[in-house]
C-alpha cells in the first residue's frame, strides 16, 4: 500500500517527465527564441544601416565625378586631387562597411546572399577604382598638356607623354581587372535594386575600360614610334574614297614621311600608279590570294582589296621598298574625311599657286575638301598626271600646315580621336612588340585577334567598275541576330542596302575619269561592287538574297571566319539589297560590326544591331 501511495503522489506525464521540468524547459526555449528573433532584428537592422551607408557612400561618389572631369579638362592639378581625395574617402567607408563580419555572413544567405555579395563586389570596384585608377591619373594630369602634344615647328615634345606612361598603364590595368571582376558577377539571381545599379557601373566601366586602355596603348606607343630612341621611316597611303577598297578606298597618293624624337619632315611624295606593278606578285598567303586574287600582290592600288590591314601594310611596304629603295618602319592609313577633321579643327587652308586651278577652290575647308578630291578635281583634270599633281601639291600644304603647328594639340588630339572611332586611321609597324599591341586593338585593322574576337561581323567592299562612282554611293548595313533557336547556337542575318545616286544620263554628264568610260567592262554610270561579309571564327555561311531571291555567291575561310562574297551592279538610281546569313554561331556575347569607312558618316552606313523576339504562336 505504502509503495501505491507514494506512486500516486508523484504522477509522471506520457513520456515519464516531471511537469516542472518540462515547465522550465518551455521557458528556456522560449527565452531563446526571443533572443533569437531579438537577434534576427538587431542584425537586419544593422544590415540596413550598412546598405544605407553604402548606397550613401557611393551616390556621394557618383555625384563628384562631374566635378572631377571637369577639373582634370582645366588642368586644375591641386582641385582634381582635391577631389580624388574625398571620392577615396566615400569609397573606403564605403568598402569598411561591406567588410563588416555581419555583411560576411549575409553572403552565405540562401537567396538573399547573391545580392549582398554583388553589393561587396561594387564598393570594391569603386575602391579600386578610385584608389588605383582615379589617383594615378590625376597625379599626372597636371604635366600632360594638350597643347604641348600638338607639332611645333614640325616637332613634337615627347617628353611629358613618355614620363605619365607608367601612371596611365597602370590606372588602365587596374580598371580593366575590375571591370572583368563586375562582369563575371552572375546577375539573374539579384533583385532589381541590385541589379540595375551593377549593371550600370559595369557598362560605365566597359566604356571607360575601352578609352583608358586606348589612352595606355597610345603612351606605350607613340614616343617610341615617333623616334624617342631612333629615327623611323612611315609609308603613308591616302586613300580614295571615291573608287572603294575594303579598308576605306584606293590609295592613289603616298608620301614618306621621317620622324626623329618628335622631330618630323617630309621626305617624298609619289602616287600608286608611279610605282610599277610586282613582277612576279608578292607572296600572299593562300586564302587571302583564292578570295582577292593575285592582284593583291600585284598592283599597290589593290594591297587593301582585303581588309585585314597588316598584310596590306606589309605588302605596301615591300612594293615601295622595290620601287625606291630605303626601309620602312611603318605603314599608316588616312582618308579624306580625316582630312577633313583636321581642317575643321585648323580651318580654312589656303591653297599655293600649285594648287590654284580654275573651278577648284583658292582654300580647302572641311566643308570642301571631300567634293574638291573625290570629285571636282576630276572634272578639273583630264589626265591622271595632272590630277596627281593637284593631290600631291594640297597634301603637301595640309602637311606643313599640321607640322608646323597650326592645329593645336587638343584639337589635333581630338579629331585624330574621331576618325580614329570612324575606323579610318589604321597603323602598322614592323617591329613586332609594337604590332602585337596594335593587333589588339581596331588601330591596327588585323581581321584576327582579340580585336576581332566573339560574335565579330565585317562588312567590306572593294571597287569593281576601275573607276571613281562610288562618290555617288549611299550604303546601310544591318546585322541582326535572329530568334535563337536553341542553347547551343545563334543565326544572324547581315543586310546590305546599296543604291547609285550618280545623276541620271551619267553617260553624258560625268566625266570618263569618273565613270571609267566601260574601260573594264561596266558601263558608264554604273557601278559594280565586291560586296565581302566576314562573320564570327567557326560559323558558316548559309545563304546568300538579292532583292529577296536567292543568288550564287563566293563561300571562303579566312583565319578561321567564315567569309562570304556577293557582286552588285547597280545603274543611275537604282538600289538592291544583298542579304547574308550566318549559321551555327557559338559566340553569346554582345555582336559587333565593322564596315568600310566610306564619304559617309560610318554612323549612318553602320546601324544599330538588332535583336529579333521570338514569336511564341510559331
Amino acid at each position: 500500500m505504502g509503495s501505491d501511495a507514494a506512486r500516486e503522489v508523484s504522477p509522471r506525464t506520457d513520456h515519464g517527465r516531471h511537469p516542472r521540468r518540462r515547465q522550465r524547459r518551455i521557458r528556456f526555449v522560449t527565452l531563446g527564441l526571443g533572443v533569437t528573433v531579438v537577434a534576427c532584428g538587431l542584425t537586419a537592422g544593422w544590415l540596413l544601416h550598412r546598405v544605407d551607408q553604402v548606397k550613401t557612400e557611393l551616390s556621394s561618389v557618383q555625384s563628384l565625378v562631374p566635378q572631377l572631369k571637369r577639373e582634370v579638362a582645366s588642368r586644375d592639378a591641386a582641385g582634381a586631387t582635391s577631389t580624388v581625395d574625398e571620392i577615396t574617402s566615400h569609397t573606403g567607408k564605403a568598402r569598411d562597411a561591406v567588410g563588416d563580419p555581419t555583411w560576411t555572413i549575409a553572403t552565405q544567405v540562401p537567396l538573399l546572399g547573391p545580392n549582398f555579395s554583388a553589393v561587396r563586389e561594387l564598393a570594391f570596384a569603386a575602391d579600386e577604382v578610385a584608389l588605383n585608377s582615379a589617383r594615378p591619373l590625376v597625379s599626372v594630369a597636371g604635366s600632360l598638356d594638350w597643347n604641348q602634344l600638338g607639332p611645333r615647328q614640325s616637332r613634337l615634345d615627347l617628353t611629358p607623354l613618355a614620363t605619365a606612361s607608367p601612371a596611365i598603364q597602370s590606372a588602365a590595368s587596374t580598371l580593366k581587372l575590375t571591370h572583368a571582376r563586375l562582369q563575371a558577377i552572375d546577375t539573374s539571381t539579384l533583385v532589381d535594386r541590385v541589379a540595375k545599379p551593377l549593371g550600370d557601373a559595369t557598362t560605365q566601366l566597359g566604356e571607360l575600360n575601352q578609352t583608358l586602355s586606348t589612352v595606355a596603348d597610345s603612351a606605350v606607343l607613340l614616343p617610341s614610334m615617333l623616334g624617342a630612341s631612333e629615327a623611323r621611316n612611315y609609308l603613308i597611303l591616302v586613300q580614295n574614297s571615291a573608287e572603294v577598297r575594303a579598308t576605306g578606298g584606293l590609295p592613289g597618293a603616298l608620301a614618306l614621311v621621317r620622324v626623329d624624337n618628335g622631330a618630323i619632315e617630309l621626305v617624298a611624295q609619289s602616287t600608286g600608279s608611279a610605282i610599277a606593278a610586282s613582277d612576279p606578285p608578292i607572296e600572299i598567303d593562300d586564302e587571302q590570294r583564292s578570295i582577292y586574287s593575285t592582284r593583291l600582290g600585284k598592283f599597290i592600288g589593290d594591297v587593301n582589296l582585303t581588309p585585314d590591314f597588316p598584310t596590306a601594310a606589309r605588302t605596301a611596304k615591300t612594293m615601295w621598298e622595290s620601287r625606291y629603295g630605303g626601309s620602312i618602319d611603318g605603314v599608316v592609313a588616312v582618308d579624306p574625311i580625316v582630312l577633313a577633321h583636321l581642317l575643321e579643327a585648323s580651318g580654312p587652308l589656303p591653297l599655293s599657286s600649285s594648287a590654284l586651278h580654275p573651278g577648284l577652290p583658292t582654300e580647302l575647308t572641311s566643308e570642301n575638301v571631300v567634293p574638291t578630291l573625290l570629285s571636282d578635281v576630276y572634272h578639273a583634270f583630264e589626265t591622271n598626271v595632272e590630277q596627281d599633281e593637284y593631290f600631291g601639291a594640297a597634301s603637301q600644304q595640309v602637311f606643313q600646315a599640321l607640322a608646323s603647328g597650326k592645329v593645336s594639340g587638343q584639337e589635333l588630339v581630338a579629331s585624330l580621336g574621331r576618325s580614329y572611332e570612324e575606323g579610318r586611321l589604321h597603323l602598322w609597324s614592323m617591329r613586332s612588340s609594337e604590332q602585337e599591341i596594335l593587333e589588339d586593338i581596331p588601330l591596327g585593322g588585323a581581321t584576327s585577334g582579340p580585336s576581332a574576337g566573339g560574335a565579330s561581323f565585317g562588312v567590306y567592299f572593294n571597287d569593281g567598275t576601275g573607276a571613281k562612282m562610288d562618290y555617288y554611293m549611299r550604303r546601310t548595313v544591318q546585322l541582326t541576330q535572329l530568334c535563337r533557336r536553341d542553347d547551343e547556337f545563334i543565326d544572324y542575318r547581315v543586310k546590305i542596302t546599296s543604291k547609285n545616286e550618280a545623276p541620271a544620263g551619267a553617260r553624258e554628264v560625268l566625266t570618263t575619269a569618273v565613270t571609267g568610260g566601260g574601260k573594264f567592262g561596266t558601263p558608264p554610270g554604273f557601278v559594280q561592287t565586291n560586296v565581302i561579309v566576314y562573320g564570327p571564327a567557326q560559323a558558316l555561311v548559309d545563304r546568300v538574297l538579292q532583292d529577296g531571291t536567292p543568288i550564287s555567291f563566293g563561300s571562303h575561310v579566312h583565319s578561321g571566319r567564315p567569309v562570304g562574297v556577293a557582286t552588285t551592279l547597280l545603274g543611275p538610281g537604282e538600289t538592291r539589297v544583298i542579304e547574308m546569313s550566318f549559321t551555327r554561331v557559338v559566340q553569346d556575347d554582345k555582336p559587333s560590326l565593322d564596315v568600310t569607312p566610306t564619304i559617309e558618316s560610318v554612323k549612318e552606313v553602320a546601324l544599330p544591331v538588332e535583336f529579333e523576339s521570338c514569336d511564341s504562336d510559331q
